[in-house]
């Protein structure tokens, strides 16, 4: 029994000679004779026969990469946070050392993409790598995870998205200071399910409309980045001196409880880390582009290359920005002490000419980069789901795997993802805390999936990898230790209390609803899934040409 699968894994994974004639012939039967797109062919040699449309390019699949990223959408909501645990000096150079050990992350999943172009990804490529013994279990951990991460990613964007409106709304109706009005937790709830269920509709269209949307996504965040950049010092009345920005350190005990400097800095790194991850929607959107093993890696190396210049950019601007520091946080001033950077903002422009509307426009700005990203990431989410229920690996699956007979779409998957983001966005009528626990749930969900591959590709023999055109020979391997404990140091923060005492208001959710989940999903494993949960299921015979 052990040979026959290790027979069938074999299979699975080895390469088929392309200057064969009985390959090409093959190859023919199974795309009618048209000419194969590299990554097409290599997804046909992995067992996947072609379904979904190959229609996006390399500067497409780069900006819904981008937009799932996105410019603010991680730094705008954690800034505040991040900047009062342990003042200016921790925020800013924590971006520097948080990207530098993220770029390994990136680095070993582009060689991955390049040489597994599928839409299952990341758990596709945990299967492949972890060989034929642990390959199911590998590839059900690492599914799991990043369906986990990616759904409540969602909810991080319609969360952020509905407070930068509050914000918007506030001020544009005289400030919290003028008799404004600040929108009630109902109201903020309404958003947030309308923003998930406006995100689910374009996703019910044809790919191409998401692609045409997150090109305007790229060059809105580029262009509204540099303008805000530039524009948000120049407008300042007064910018902090460089000495501050970059030297000074000041924490806030009486705030968040946290007297410990270490401890302090380590919190005030939480906003760089939940910023920079979401390259890998590339690797979800493999089997829709062309020359995906050549442009995924492409995508997702320059997605975070421009995240990272433009990012310190955006976190400096703030920082240089600050009128006063302690008031950024009082609850009677003009934002309610609610938002930070909208306080940032109108502190700008209101002391220049004693009006907010370019705050207003500069937050509506900010505002359209978390329509962006929650449009992008509710893409991601149902590739995944999609492929996850192609493989049989979700509940009902025959349900989540069908695509729109028009469009070619996962609709159903799609407003699957919706309706179990908007359940976790319920709690925000009654708790205080939601935001901090669906951040840590996205960030350890998305990122921990990230480790299963990473960890497989780091131990596995190399005769066993075929490579893509991104292939890193020998620096694989330390690249990939680097990048696996960095993800491990990642997850454990997002679990610790981020204030003090702990109280119901203050307590950090993520281990209790992390451990349930996954506590379910193991003992499903074990009970159930691990005698059927093979992982990747081939729908293609590449050694006999049968569909």
């Amino acid at each position: 029994m052990q040979n026959r699968k290790k027979a069938n894994y074999v299979r699975t994974t080895q390469q088929i000679n392309p200057c064969s004639m009985e390959s090409e012939s093959n190859f023919a039967e199974v795309t009618g004779n048209k000419p194969m797109d590299s990554a097409e062919k290599r997804l046909n040699e992995l067992g996947y026969k072609q379904e979904l449309r190959r229609e996006m390019t390399m500067f497409k699949t780069l900006a819904i990469s981008f937009s799932t990223m996105t410019l603010f959408t991680g730094i705008t909501p954690l800034y505040g946070s991040s900047l009062q645990y342990a003042g200016p000096a921790s925020l800013v150079w924590g971006w520097l050392v948080v990207c530098f050990f993220t770029w390994f992350v990136g680095i070993a999943m582009a060689e991955i993409c390049s040489s597994f172009p599928t839409t299952g990804s990341l758990y596709f490529w945990a299967a492949h790598l972890a060989g034929p013994k642990w390959g199911p279990f590998s590839s059900w951990c690492c599914a799991w995870l990043e369906t986990i991460g990616l759904i409540a990613g969602i909810g991080t964007q319609a969360y952020a998205g509905s407070q930068t409106l509050q914000s918007i709304i506030l001020l544009s109706t005289g400030t919290n200071k003028g008799g404004g009005y600040f929108a009630p937790k109902w109201l903020f709830l309404c958003m947030y399910i309308g923003l998930t269920v406006i995100w689910a509709a374009l996703n019910t269209f044809a790919l191409e409309v998401i692609a045409f949307i997150d090109i305007i996504s790229i060059w809105w965040q580029v262009i509204g980045g540099t303008v805000i950049v530039i524009m948000l010092p120049l407008v300042a009345l007064t910018t902090q001196p460089a000495s501050y920005v970059f030297t000074h350190l000041e924490l806030a005990p009486d705030s968040t409880g946290i007297s410990s400097k270490p401890y302090a800095v380590i919190l005030s790194f939480l906003v760089s880390q939940y910023s920079l991850y979401g390259y890998d929607a590339a690797a979800h959107l493999t089997e829709e582009t062309k020359g995906a093993d050549k442009n995924g890696p492409i995508a997702i190396l320059g997605s975070l290359g421009i995240i990272s210049v433009f990012g310190w950019a955006y976190i400096l601007a703030l920082t240089f920005s600050i009128q006063d520091f302690a008031y950024l946080y009082d609850p009677n001033n003009e934002t309610a002490g609610a938002f930070v950077p909208a306080q940032i903002l109108y502190d700008a422009f209101h002391g220049r000419y004693h009006n907010s509307a370019g705050a207003i426009v500069l937050l509506f700005v900010i505002w359209g980069s978390f329509f962006f990203g929650g449009l992008s990431i509710t893409t991601s989410a149902a590739r995944v789901v999609y492929a996850l229920s192609r493989d049989k690996g979700v509940p009902f699956s025959f349900l989540w795997r069908k695509l729109h007979p028009k469009y070619k779409v996962p609709t159903n998957a799609v407003w699957l993802c919706a309706g179990i983001c908007i359940l976790l966005g319920l709690p925000i009528l009654k708790v205080n805390v939601v935001f901090t626990a669906i951040t840590s749930i996205c960030t350890i969900g998305w990122v921990g999936g990230y480790a299963v591959p990473i960890f497989a590709r780091m131990v596995m023999p190399e005769k066993n990898f075929k490579p893509g055109p991104f292939y890193l020979g020998k620096a694989r391997r330390p690249i990939c230790l680097v990048a696996f404990l960095w993800i491990c140091y990642t997850c454990s923060v997002f679990l610790l209390p981020t204030l003090y005492p702990i109280t119901w208001d203050t307590f950090n959710y993520a281990p209790v609803a992390l451990g349930l989940g996954l506590g379910i999903i193991m003992l499903w494993w074990v009970l159930d899934a691990r005698k059927w949960f093979k992982g990747p299921v081939r729908n293609i015979d590449a050694q006999n040409g049968k569909v």
